[in-house]
């Protein structure tokens, strides 16, 4: 998996998911779903802050307790706002992906679990990465069926559809 590649791909389905939440009602940002994390706000605030924090891991950044970052997905933003928070966020994840040299170079960094117990964590920039992406496409899903309850559909944004140019036989 090329790591700026697929990131280009995130930001590009990304793209396509704001575009078709942008014209919505703003009821809909906080309306209740019966899947992830309950909200389109809430479910995409906390791919937003999930990306910083995988970013910052990837970089070995040092991580503040959650209740110091400055936006927490149990308080999302309205979505014009997470949308430039987003656009900056990604810019910084596109600088950082360009700057990582050794994907595969372990390292451990301690989290505190559900339970409050310390735990050393090893991982790798392939790893935290993998990690991004695929947590990016698992929340996607679950805006996308929120989008399709409300009768909104976006098409085909599969990889293959947006990052394969295709041109006549």
């Amino acid at each position: 998996m090329d790591p700026i590649r697929t990131y280009a791909y995130l930001t590009r389905a990304r793209q396509r998911l704001f575009d078709a939440i942008r014209p919505l009602d703003a009821e809909v940002w906080t309306r209740s779903f019966d899947i992830g994390p309950g909200t389109l706000g809430e479910t995409l605030t906390h791919v937003m802050i999930s990306e910083w924090y995988y970013v910052q891991r990837m970089t070995r950044q040092p991580v503040p307790p959650y209740t110091e970052w400055p936006i927490q997905e149990n308080e999302p933003p309205p979505f014009a706002r997470l949308e430039v928070s987003w656009r900056r966020q990604a810019a910084d994840t596109d600088s950082a992906l360009a700057q990582i040299s050794d994907w595969i170079e372990p390292f451990s960094y301690e989290v505190t679990d559900d339970a409050g117990r310390r735990m050393v964590v090893t991982s790798s920039p392939a790893d935290q990465f993998t990690q991004l992406a695929l947590h990016e496409v698992h929340h996607r899903a679950q805006a996308l069926n929120m989008l399709r309850q409300l009768g909104v559909t976006l098409g085909d944004i599969d990889f293959n559809a947006l990052m394969m140019p295709r041109r006549p036989a």
